[in-house]
């Protein structure tokens, strides 16, 4: 009897021993579990970075487009306005010029009158 029990006994200490091992390989398990879902959680936030920046980076090049376009329509219409307004500007000009001219062929006209006038008079 003795013996059975110490055999008993013997057994459930490598049944403890096996539980103790198994639970040792189970917390290892559980251990590698977790890394491996953290290395994949950090693997998909990588991805997810990176199709970030890259969409981040399509979006800003689309709206540098868009600006250099704006920029673009609106250097042209200040071209186009640059030149209403030398057109506008010779316009003034040319009517200032005639203004003048005229302004000049009146006293001149009067000048001529004036002189005319005082030939008259001297002659009477």
């Amino acid at each position: 009897m003795e013996l059975e029990d110490e055999l008993e006994e013997k057994l459930e200490d490598e049944k403890f021993e096996e539980l103790k091992e198994l639970e040792k390989i189970g917390g290892i398990a559980k251990g590698i579990e977790k890394e491996f879902k953290e290395e994949l959680k950090r693997r998909n936030l990588r991805r997810n970075l990176k199709d970030l920046e890259e969409k981040l980076e399509e979006e800003l090049e689309e709206k540098f487009e868009e600006l250099k376009e704006e920029e673009y329509e609106e250097l042209k219409k200040k071209e186009e306005l640059k030149k209403e307004l030398e057109v506008e500007l010779e316009k003034l000009e040319e009517e200032l010029e005639e203004e003048e001219l005229e302004k000049e062929e009146k006293e001149l006209e009067e000048e001529e009158l004036e002189e005319e006038k005082e030939l008259r008079r001297r002659r009477n």
